[in-house]
């Protein structure tokens, strides 16, 4: 109780201290305006005003920082109150240094085994039962022979339901539009024919994108006729998604913004929801994935592409369909309902049952005298009276067959294949064969079965209730279905890697157009403040601007197609890929540039919009879809030059800006307070020992409050003044000529060139190789030391004539594994040592290495930099990778994330072949053990594998001569000049740190996460031109602090008009993530965000200034049939909601 009373008169203290401080500084300034006093020109009116705004703004943020330390005293004595009630040690906010088991963060999750009912399902304990044998299974090569006695379904009837569908892809073998010219269009303009020929006539649709482009083409009267068969239950749209996605490469930002895509479009044009997922082609599937199909509304899916020795377990054990469950969540409410098919493939012949070559003979766009055959040489009769009894009951050994794999007698068949019912043809003669048998079955009671066409909610709504009646439960499943395998030992675990510089390329776009939503909501709200009237401004490009991030959303959607970011396309369709997420990124930054403009003018009358000449340029320009972005060099004088900043994050965030200028002298101030900000001037290397004497870079230290832009002046600055960078050049046994006209350059000379080279700064120390400027070690401030090696290796393929070798989906590794790299000549190691960052950048032939220290008190200084560029284009059948070897004792476990959403526990087993042990990591992977942990933290996505202990490896690139037999028809040869970009965490281990070996759910540290939005959302820079006549402009600060640490703003979406379509509505989807975070890592140091265990959060204060007008919690799709009334009917109503730990929130608002 003492303690108790000492914690809150100590709150009670700083609350008063900080009310009285904030009093006294009013006082102050109101007394200095009021001494001026005196009748004054209005434009000394407005400059005093724009000066005392600023000031008020300085007050509100100082008022902010005092009630986030009343909010950490409030959670510290919560703490410690809860810890001696129960007699345990103090919670512990915001001290990092040390905690022990009892003294845990507030509000991490704590790392635990799932443990689930007695029929409960662990992928990874399946994993570590299955032998991976694969004996021969007869007819169902990869399966068993099923038998059954004939009478198990005379109490309850086998209820079938016959799914037509048809697989159109985005994009693959052909483009987009030349697939839907070619294809897609007849298909649907037959089905909208074909299904109002008859009502039993039923069909499945599963890709928007297609949808919505022929929806464009059709007059009124058809799209009723099209609505009639919605609202029948003959048509249903399934999944709803803009495209059928990638569940490996895909961050879960696209994958949840190509699922609002396309719910929204459905809902709008069809008033529609969908209610079941379809994802019979990607290749392996995420429960990421699954969470966001259930927070849109999803009840039910089907998945297909999982590894055929995982299906026949789950066949024998009658698990082929279960209630899908997050790995971190101990309760059902996130569990969806999910259909595993058994078989190879999605296509007629593996659906009907096990034996491929009767179930061909009833696929009826093969009968004898069409283009398409059956391979085992049987071919599909037409049904007619002499054959009918001998059809049906052939077929229906085949029905029963399959249904003995399944716990109730209602069996799903889908019936389609890749773009089929082109023709009128063939819906006549499946549609016509059908019906005759189904007709023949209804005829025949005493074969217990009713098989009719069908959707999938007509599918799950029988086996709902036919379990329902049973009291049959099925079993929880967790886990992941990666990495598939198909046949033997090929495991596509090469599309992970696949088309690298894409891969790359998508996560510009995804963070080009998070930013664009983000400053476009706000900038409408400002708007929409500034006049009044709740309207935009007249002569802003509202509605250019709205199209353009349709497309720009559209454009990412596209590209999240399995056939797409999986990098397993055909040349021509990568280049059109790479056109639209390129033309995206140049439409995006438009509506940066102007609203920006906006947002940041003193007098918002001097707005005027040029897009022929922005009055915001990007300092960075990409100048085609297929190279790399280029800095554009500023010409600096003695006038200011005006740079923003903007920070897409809703963190505070300290970051290094680099740009280009003219002068090896300039100088960086704050323009709002005048203040120098650290800057350090460093050469531009236009070869690695020569460096340009015309450009120079400039990087400086920039502070940004959430959301905000920050306006610096840059000015040419008097020779020799400025910090520059110091080099020194090493190269083994062959010292290079160095030209550098304007920076210090040294050689290592005797026993100083073999000398380990380090680097350092407040938090960490680094050791690298003097012969390859490689990492060798890590140190940090705490005294923990790991031994970390970078090392560089190549993969080769098989060899034989007639052997399988890699391609753009499968990995088939050659037997002498990876191979060291090697070069005929060292490497030129350059190290620069400067004020703001520290590198050591090493030139090999095939790539170039860097690996950088920041010199930041914050925790942007607590990880490493590590870039790559890369270029094998001139390789033949290799693929380069980055190996990092530590010390780290994690035996044979490992994490990776899964879409950026969630970590997965990966077991390297011994058991299965190389390439089997290859994961997808999307943004981050991690060793662990009972003393430290190591992260590496991605910016794009590509394989990963722990081999052997202490190891990480990553496939850099790869380049591949052949097609690999899965139907794309050639290899992977249009290689780019590609970077990638990591930063590497190494942390200590404390409190509830586990043994190694122990199934457990792990999440990311809370420092991990914070670097990771660094590092997938950087800062963007824009410049404005040289002009005096310039108008004044003012820094945008739209909140007053951070959001709490594990709080991500995931998007800011301005809703599309109910009744204008194209246009913005006045609605906004506010969609939010509370991540999950580590126990065993305090931050160090500690991040300027807060963090508790509370999950009721007020939106008003988590938002302040920002005002929201009305809040109504949604699903994730934002669906108005989702929308919940507000709780608090108070006025003005209190926006309360719950954040939980993991979970992705969404609501439709309305800002002020």
């Amino acid at each position: 109780m003492k303690r108790s009373r000492v914690l809150a008169v100590l709150v009670g203290g700083v609350f008063c201290v900080a009310v009285m401080s904030l009093y006294c500084m009013l006082e102050l300034m109101q007394g200095a305006e009021l001494q001026q006093g005196g009748a004054r020109p209005a434009a000394q009116v407005d400059e005093e005003l724009s000066r005392l705004q600023q000031k008020i703004d300085r007050l509100e943020r100082l008022l902010s920082d005092n009630n986030r330390l009343v909010a950490t005293l409030r959670d510290t004595l919560f703490n410690h109150k809860a810890s001696w009630e129960t007699g345990g040690g103090g919670g512990n906010m915001s001290s990092g240094s040390t905690h022990s088991q009892a003294d845990t963060l507030p509000g991490c999750r704590l790392a635990g085994e799932t443990k689930d009912g007695s029929d409960g399902v662990q992928l990874s304990d399946v994993y570590d039962l299955l032998p991976f044998d694969n004996p021969p299974g007869g007819a169902w090569k990869q399966g068993f022979e099923i038998h059954y006695h004939g009478n198990e379904w005379d109490e309850q009837p086998l209820e079938l339901f016959l799914v037509p569908h048809s697989h159109n892809d985005p994009g693959w073998l052909k483009t987009f539009d030349r697939y839907y010219d070619d294809q897609t269009r007849h298909i649907l303009d037959n089905m909208l024919v074909k299904l109002s020929e008859d009502s039993r006539r039923k069909m499945i649709w599963a890709e928007v994108s297609y949808f919505s482009k022929w929806w464009n083409e059709l007059d009124d009267q058809k799209r009723e006729r099209v609505k009639r068969l919605v609202r029948a239950g003959q048509l249903e749209l399934v999944t709803g998604g803009w495209v059928m996605a990638d569940e490996a490469n895909s961050h879960y930002f696209a994958l949840l913004d190509q699922l609002i895509e396309g719910h929204q479009w459905i809902h709008r044009h069809l008033g529609v929801r969908p209610r079941c997922g379809w994802a019979v082609d990607p290749f392996g599937h995420s429960p990421s994935m699954a969470y966001l199909l259930k927070g849109a509304g999803l009840s039910n899916m089907v998945i297909q592409r999982v590894h055929y020795a995982v299906k026949k377990h789950f066949a024998r054990q009658q698990t082929l369909e279960f209630l899908w469950r997050q790995g971190w969540d101990s309760s059902p409410r996130n569990d969806i309902m999910c259909h595993m098919m058994p078989f190879y493939s999605y296509d007629v012949p593996h659906t009907c049952g096990p034996n491929p070559s009767v179930c061909c003979q009833f696929d009826f766009h093969r009968l004898p005298g069409g283009r398409v055959f059956c391979p085992w040489r049987i071919p599909p009769q037409p049904i007619t009276e002499q054959n009918i009894q001998e059809r049906a009951l052939l077929l229906l050994d085949q029905y029963r067959q399959k249904s003995r794999l399944f716990r109730s007698p209602v069996l799903l068949v889908p019936l389609g294949d890749d773009f089929r019912f082109v023709e009128s043809s063939e819906w006549d003669a499946q549609f016509y064969n059908y019906q005759k048998l189904f007709d023949y079955f209804e005829q025949h009671p005493e074969l217990h079965v009713k098989a009719r066409f069908g959707t999938l909610s007509d599918y799950f709504h029988a086996l709902e209730r036919r379990l329902s009646a049973a009291g049959t439960t099925l079993p929880t499943l967790r886990g992941d279905f990666f990495t598939y395998a198909d046949r033997d030992d090929h495991y596509w675990s090469g599309y992970f890697t696949s088309r690298p510089f894409y891969k790359r390329l998508d996560r510009t776009l995804e963070a080009s157009l998070r930013a664009s939503e983000i400053l476009f909501s706000l900038t409408l709200a400002a708007m929409r403040s500034f006049r009044g009237d709740g309207r935009p401004v007249a002569g802003f490009p509202t509605r250019e601007h709205f199209g353009r991030l349709t497309a720009g959303r559209r454009s990412l959607a596209l590209f999240q197609h399995h056939d797409a970011v999986t990098g397993t396309a055909r040349d021509p369709v990568v280049v059109d890929y790479g056109n639209r997420l390129f033309h995206s990124i140049l439409d995006l930054r438009h509506v940066l540039q102007s609203s920006a403009h906006w947002l940041l003018l003193l007098d918002k009358s001097r707005y005027h919009h040029d897009q022929s000449k922005p009055f915001l340029q990007m300092d960075e320009v990409i100048s085609a879809p297929d190279v790399l972005p280029q800095k554009t060099p500023l010409t600096l004088s003695k006038e200011p030059r005006s740079l923003i900043v903007f920070n897409p994050t809703e963190q505070q965030r300290t970051s290094v800006i680099s740009v280009l200028v003219d002068s090896a002298d300039a100088r960086v101030v704050d323009a709002e307070t005048g203040r120098p900000m650290a800057a350090q001037m460093s050469a531009v290397w236009a070869e690695p020992s020569s460096a340009s004497t015309e450009v120079f870079q400039l990087d400086f230290v920039a502070e940004l409050p959430p959301l905000s832009l920050v306006v610096y002046h840059v000015t040419r600055a008097l020779t020799g003044s400025a910090h520059r960078a110091r080099y020194t050049f090493h190269r083994h046994g062959n010292p290079p000529t160095v030209q550098s006209q304007h920076f210090q350059v040294s050689r290592p000379v005797g026993p100083e060139a073999d000398t380990p080279v380090s680097l350092s700064n407040k938090h960490v120390q680094i050791w690298s190789s003097p012969e390859t400027g490689l990492l060798q070690k890590l140190r940090l401030r705490s005294g923990l030391v790991r031994q970390v090696q970078v090392q560089f290796l190549w993969y080769g393929t098989r060899t034989g004539a007639n052997r399988d070798k890699s391609g753009a989906y499968l990995f088939l590794p050659g037997e002498e594994g990876a191979q060291l790299y090697s070069s005929s000549e060292p490497p030129l190691v350059r190290v620069s040592r400067g004020l703001v960052f520290s590198d050591i950048t090493s030139y090999f032939r095939h790539f170039t290495h860097t690996v950088r220290l920041l010199h930041l008190d914050g925790h942007a200084g607590r990880t490493l930099e590590i870039s790559n560029t890369v270029d094998i284009r001139s390789e033949f059948n290799r693929e380069l990778v980055m190996r990092l070897v530590s010390d780290v004792a994690n035996g044979n476990s490992f994490f990776t994330d899964l879409n950026g959403f969630q970590m997965q526990q990966r077991r390297t087993l011994e058991k299965l072949p190389l390439q089997a042990n290859f994961f997808p990591m999307s943004s981050s992977s991690f060793l662990q053990d009972a003393a430290s942990r190591l992260t590496l933290l991605s910016a794009q996505s590509q394989a990963v594998a722990a081999l052997r202990p202490g190891e990480l490896e990553l496939v850099l690139d790869r380049r591949l001569q052949q097609d690999d037999n899965r139907g794309l028809g050639q290899g992977v040869t249009d290689n780019k000049l590609t970077d990638n970009l990591y930063h590497l965490l190494l942390e200590d281990r404390r409190g509830d740190a586990q043994e190694v070996g122990r199934a457990s759910v792990e999440h990311l540290s809370l420092l991990a996460h914070l670097t990771s939005l660094s590092l997938c959302h950087p800062p963007l820079t824009m410049f404005a031109p040289v002009d005096n006549q310039l108008p004044k402009i003012h820094p945008f600060r739209p909140l007053r602090s951070s959001l709490p640490c594990d709080v991500h703003l995931l998007n800011l979406r301005t809703l599309e008009d109910d009744h204008e379509a194209g246009s913005p509505s006045q609605e906004v989807a506010l969609i939010l993530h509370r991540k999950g975070f580590d126990c065993s890592s305090a931050p160090e140091p500690v991040p300027v965000c807060t963090w508790s265990m509370h999950e009721e959060v007020n939106l008003d204060q988590l938002f302040s200034p920002l005002q929201f007008r009305s809040v109504r919690p949604s699903g994730l799709t934002m669906l108005r049939d989702d929308d919940h009334q507000e709780s608090a009917q108070q006025h003005p109503p209190t926006h309360m909601v719950r954040l939980q730990p993991m979970e992705i929130s969404a609501y439709r608002v309305t800002l002020d």
